[in-house]
């Protein structure tokens, strides 16, 4: 079983839905995904599953039919400070633009609050985002694992998390 601690981007969904694992050619991959998400060792964060949810599409009754989905507030203390955190970091830094912030802040942008409850409760982000790696003029796009990294919060790919957990195809 899953040891390590998961906490699954939107893009980690709705990529392969839309890509690599429809429901009619690959519907295991989404069976083996449901008693995951139904463990402490899985979750997908509260603003996730509501993005998810303004579908009208398989995707969104998948998710939808999951009895046990295992979801992760944003709502406690600790995980707004590490999120105010995250803001500054970004406000703060000569890599990221006043777009970049204000973008971040909106309330329906997962991106920062990933992160702060990825630190706060010990999960690995799984995303489809990559780094930017270096920096070399101002950015108004952050990217997941970027920030993540200066939170010393993990960040895989799907592939990884599905390794990790024993999802077969």
């Amino acid at each position: 079983m899953v040891e390590e601690k998961f906490l699954l981007d939107a893009n980690s969904l709705i990529t392969p839905y839309e890509n690599f694992y429809p429901f009619d050619l690959a519907p295991g991959f989404w069976r083996q995904l449901v008693p995951l998400l139904s463990t402490e060792s899985v979750a997908i964060l509260d603003s996730v599953k509501a993005e998810i949810l303004k579908g009208d599409d398989e995707l969104t009754a998948w998710l939808k039919s999951i009895e046990e989905l295992n979801v992760c507030s944003r709502k406690s203390s600790d995980v707004l400070r590490v999120y105010a955190n995250i803001l500054n970091y970004i406000q703060t830094s000569e890599k990221y633009t006043e777009r970049a912030l204000r973008e971040w802040s909106k309330e329906t942008v997962a991106d920062p609050w990933l992160i702060a409850a990825a630190s706060t409760y010990g999960y690995t982000i799984i995303t489809f985002e990559k780094p930017l790696g270096i920096i070399s003029n101002a950015t108004n796009r952050p990217k997941i694992p970027d920030i993540a990294k200066m939170f010393n919060v993990k960040c895989e790919d799907l592939y990884y998390f599905m390794r990790s957990a024993g999802v077969r195809l």
